[in-house]
Parts: C-alpha cells; structure tokens; sequence
C-alpha cells in the first residue's frame, strides 16, 4: 500500500489541507485533486473512485470531502482502515469541521497526518498515540519560554519604575504650577528669612531655609533655571526681585500668567497639563434605562495602501439585547436590514434559524424560554453579521500622503475624502513623525492638530465629516526624512450609520399584554484603520 497524499477539500473542489507523502510535483497534485470533484457522483453508495493512474479513497465529513490518493496496486482494505483512523483524528484538532475551522489548524492536522502516515505506510497508533505524540513536550522549548517569561518579567519591572518616575515628575511639576510665580518669590522671602540670625534659627528650626535660602536662595534661581531649561537655550524674560515680607500665595498669580505670556510671545511652546480628554472615537454607553435596549453595533478593521487599493476591508457586526425585568424576557424581535447579498448572518445558537430566515424575527426555539435579564456589558449577542470587500468604493475614509523633499525640508502634503454613505464623527488621523527636537510646522489645515513628542505622532482631528467637508488637507514641514518614516497611518472614527442598516421594527410580546418599550442603540466604530 502506498498512500500518495491524504487532503481535506471542500465540496466544490477548494484544497484547503493537503500532505503528500512521496516526491510529486505541485502540479501533479493540483491537478489529481481538482479532477476529484468531477469524478464523484451523487446516489453512489460506495466511496472510492478509480482511475487509469490512482484510485481515489474518500469519506464525507459535515460540508468537506477527506480523501486518499492511493495508488492502484493498494490494499483496499488498508486504505479504508488508514481514512477511518485519519476520520477519528481530524475533529480533535478541529472542533468546527468547516473551512474556517481547518485552515485555521492546517499546521496541526499536517503533523498529525505525519503521524498517522509515513512514506506512504499506515502506522499503528491510535488516536490517543497521535495526540500524545503531537503534543511531546521539549525541554529546549520550556527553557526557552522560561528564558523569555524572565525578560518580560524584568521589562515590566523597568516599565514600573519608569511609570512611578513619570508620576513623581508629574507631581512635582503639578506643585510648581500651583504654586506658580508667587510661590517663587514667596521661596525667594524664605531664603532671606533663613539668612537670620542661627541662633534663633536653631531654636525654630528656620534655619532650615540656610540650606535652601542661601546665596540667591532656592526660590528665584532654581525656578528660573527651570524656565530656561523649557526655553531651549532662548533667554527668559526679565524677573523682578521679589519684595520682602510677602506671603506664600496659593493658585497662579497674575503675574504668573504675565510671565508665561511672555514666554509664549517669544515663541515658546508652553505645555500645560490638560486631562485627557474623554472624547474618543467609541465612547462608553450609558446605563440603559428603558426596558429593553438593542443595541446594534459594527466593528471596521481596514489596511488601505498607500498607492491605491484596498489590503483588508472586513466589518463584523453584532445586534445585542438587554433586558432589565425578567418578566419582559418573553419576546420576539423583529428586524429589517438592507438588502446587502454580500453580507453573511449568523444567529445565536437557541433562536429559531427558520424563523429568523422566513420572517426576519428572532425568537426563541422554546418559547417559554425568556431571553435572560441583567446582563452585563452590550448584552446577549442575538445576531452577528460579516462583510468581506475589495471594492474602494466600499471604504467610508480614504487617506492619501504625499511627501516631498526639497533642500533641508520635507514637504508633507495629507488628504482624506469622505464617502457619502457615512457622517464621521471625531475623526483622529494619527501620522508617525521621525524623531524629532520640536514640533512640526503646520502651514495649512482644516480641522485642528496635536504633536505628541513622546511617540513622535501628529494627530490631525476633525470634529464632524458631513456634506459641508467631505474632502480636506493638512500640510507640514519637518527635517529631511525617507517617506516610509509617515507610514503606517492610524485612523479612528464613529458613525451613528451601518454597513447593515440593521433596524429593529418591533418587539413582539409571546403573552398577552402590550409590547414593551424599547430603544435602539447604533454605531459604526473603528477597531484597526490603517495606510501602509
């Protein structure tokens, strides 16, 4: 007996796993393979299909075909027996037996073919011998884990002392900027005060200020150094000595503000500490407070190319319920979407697939099964939906990025167009930036922007994309850089609109009684958007 290659093919002829166990061209294979389908008749009770040159030994599973490609001199009998063990090995790597199910654990159905067969020949193992097989542990591997499992552990120690540095310096500088102009030359009175006779000063402890009063004191000279080393070598603006006699003051000064205002005047950039704001591109829903609420949301994750085309375009989208008192579990709801061929349902395991398919209502396969109450997050998941495209029409925002050297300048030129399907709300386009000293130089944009010098990131933000802007630009300068360096581009948006245009049209009550009242939550937001 000699087994040629044992596959797994889909009903209309797609390879999805296949492993050969003799020295065969690709072509060869390919082309025993997309003959097979052609070869299998229906009403056929016997499964095996002979030609001038193999014989084909084969065993329906779910919507997939496992096949042998055997030699004609085999062993019948053989070939069944090695399709029945590899029949009994294939559902313990895959649970789902569809074609998403077996590419995703292609790599371990061909180690354990591997094992079932080798050059052609039948092993005698069993399925439980395959597993063990399969999954023999190596000490190499464990070290190796351990080794690595230690240098994550140590970057995440790096990464704490680093983050409580971060706070400590927030900390102090949240003081400075309380204590603000007053408090400096309050410092600076100090100073003098500890410059007092040390006999009194022992008795009081003042004399503590000596050791940060003295000479200048602490208050003017280190403060004011602080402003200059904000002021990147530029000279600050002129401070007055402070008045003797002056009390500490809380909360920043008049003066304070003259002063920064100077700075700024001179055209320094000023960071203040401002909390970040709430605003994001999914923000977080509030507590329902009608009976029932259906909320209906759709995930985006694109990869456009930076020439044109579209990498990935894939939208998954869920319809959930939930359901404040139990006595309003026993419903039905009905739905309508557009009619979208290109869009794939699939309901919850316990609602009535005929019902869905028939009528649009999800319901139940019991009807004296309520739908759960008290659920927490989005819900109980009653539908989900995917659509898959290639079509640049499809996408709601498209980015283009031109960037140009010229002398000791880059030139970067960025554009988006918006489709008319979708009204975009707080649009962020983030743009990578090589590292660099100071901010970027802005010449031209519509909407507002942001540098963040820590990740070296410009975010361009537009409030709202409707009919007033469907298209705008941004155009920056920074040091000569390669192109790649503004690339990728990461995109975050929301949408009260769906691919789906899934709507709920009404609530179905199983008992007597009025219908519920219900609310209906939509949003369309972005979970990976990029130009690479």
């Amino acid at each position: 007996m000699v087994v040629l290659a044992a596959s797994i093919i889909s009903k209309s002829g797609k390879v999805l796993v296949s492993r050969q166990f003799v020295d065969m061209s690709r072509i060869r294979i390919e082309g025993l393979l997309a003959a097979f389908p052609k070869l299998v008749g229906s009403g056929k009770q016997h499964t095996y299909v002979e030609t001038e040159n193999v014989r084909y030994v084969y065993q329906p599973i779910d919507v997939l075909y496992l096949l042998l490609v055997t030699n004609k001199q085999s062993n019948i009998l053989e070939d069944i027996d090695t399709l029945r063990l590899l029949s009994k090995v294939v559902p313990e790597y895959t649970p789902s037996l569809d074609e998403e199910g077996i590419c995703k654990n292609a790599f371990e159905l061909i180690f354990a073919f591997d094992e079932v067969i080798s050059l052609g020949h039948k092993e005698n193992v069993t399925v439980a011998q395959v597993k063990q097989y399969c999954e023999m542990e190596s000490h190499e591997e464990r070290l190796h884990k351990l080794v690595l499992q230690s240098k994550i552990n140590e970057t995440k120690d790096v990464m704490k002392r680093k983050a409580n540095e971060i706070d400590k310096s927030k900390i102090e500088r949240g003081k400075l900027d309380k204590g603000g102009f007053s408090s400096i030359q309050s410092m600076g009175s100090m100073g003098s005060i500890g410059r007092m006779d040390s006999g009194f000063g022992n008795d009081t402890g003042i004399s503590s200020g000596n050791n940060f009063g003295s000479g200048s004191g602490f208050g003017l000279s280190s403060e004011v150094d602080s402003f200059s080393s904000k002021s990147k070598g530029r000279p600050s603006a002129a401070v007055s000595a402070p008045s003797k006699g002056m009390g500490m003051k809380l909360g920043k000064s008049q003066k304070a503000n003259q002063f920064l205002e100077s700075l700024k005047a001179e055209g320094e950039l000023i960071v203040e500490d401002v909390r970040p704001s709430a605003n994001s591109s999914r923000a977080a829903a509030p507590p329902p407070t009608d009976p029932i609420t259906l909320t209906t949301e759709e995930k985006l994750n694109v990869t456009l190319k930076r020439d044109g085309g579209v990498s990935n375009f894939d939208v998954q989208g869920t319809l959930s319920l939930q359901i404040l008192n139990q006595d309003d579990g026993f419903i039905q709801v009905q739905i309508e979407s557009g009619d979208n061929p290109e869009i794939k349902f699939k309901t919850h395991p316990n609602i009535n697939k005929e019902l869905f398919s028939n009528e649009n209502i999800l319901g139940s396969k019991d009807p004296n099964r309520p739908f759960p109450a008290g659920q927490s997050g989005d819900g109980l998941g009653l539908l989900k939906w995917r659509l898959q495209s290639k079509d640049e029409s499809d996408v709601p925002l498209t980015i283009n990025c031109w960037p140009s050297v010229s002398g000791n300048e880059t030139y970067v030129s960025i554009e988006y167009e918006a489709s008319s399907t979708f009204d975009l709300q707080n649009v962020v386009i983030s743009v990578p930036l090589p590292a660099l000293r100071e901010a970027p130089s802005v010449r031209q944009i519509d909407g507002e922007w942001r540098y963040d010098s820590r990740n070296s990131v410009l975010e361009w933000s537009i409030l709202l994309i409707d009919d007033s802007n469907r298209s705008g630009s941004m155009e920056f300068v920074v040091p000569p850089a390669d192109s790649s360096a503004f690339f990728p581009i990461s995109v975050r948006f929301s949408a009260t609109s769906t691919f789906s245009n899934m709507k709920v049209v009404n609530i179905l009550p199983l008992r007597n009684g009025p219908a519920p009242k219900f609310s209906q939550r939509t949003q369309l937001v972005t979970e990976s958007y990029q130009v690479v």
